[in-house]
């Protein structure tokens, strides 16, 4: 849709869910969470919008 094509990072919404609701549902039960952040892996998609590397763009 856009042009040229927007470089993206892909997050794990599926896993980033599982994770919301987990803590959801443990501090709804009252339990402590001794976790206050959490990493998941995302991905980077590279299309048009992004410049190769310096030694490509002689």
């Amino acid at each position: 849709m856009l042009d040229p094509a927007m470089t993206t990072v892909r997050q794990p919404l599926t896993e980033m869910t599982v994770a919301a609701t987990e803590l959801a549902l443990a501090l709804g039960r009252g339990e402590t969470v001794s976790r206050i952040g959490i990493e998941l892996a995302t991905t980077l998609v590279v299309r048009d919008s992004a410049a190769g590397p310096a030694a490509d763009r002689t």
